[in-house]
């Protein structure tokens, strides 16, 4: 069976972990070439790399905490239940200026996997 035809419940219990950063989580809950959607927390005081995909459409989604996404300059406060579409070519950075964790979703089409430009 190859990854794209797996079937089952997915969560942060069972989804392949990685460390981000120095500090940060994430949690491949959909691993393809066409589309990724990872879960991802921050503690607080944190910030990825300001960086921008080639190819990539993202879309940032908070489900608990409150984080800021930064685009282009432009800085959104993103509370649970809301979030940001972030077009190919465009920088952003996403970052926790609060003490609480923040945790997000990231969709990303097609996956982001060599595609990250730093612009920093």
């Amino acid at each position: 069976m190859t990854p794209d035809q797996k079937v089952g419940k997915i969560s942060k219990a069972n989804a392949e972990h990685y460390i981000w950063g120095e500090q940060c989580d994430g949690w491949h809950l959909v691993k393809g070439q066409e589309l990724s959607v990872i879960h991802e927390r921050m503690p607080g005081n944190t910030a990825e790399v300001r960086h921008y995909h080639e190819r990539s459409r993202q879309f940032f989604f908070v489900l608990s905490g409150v984080a800021i996404l930064e685009v282009e300059g432009v800085r959104h406060t993103l509370s649970a239940q809301e979030g940001v579409e972030v077009s190919p070519g465009v920088a952003h950075q996403m970052k926790n200026e609060a003490a609480a964790d923040v945790e997000f979703l990231v969709i990303s089409q097609p996956t982001t996997r060599g595609d990250r430009i730093h612009v920093e």
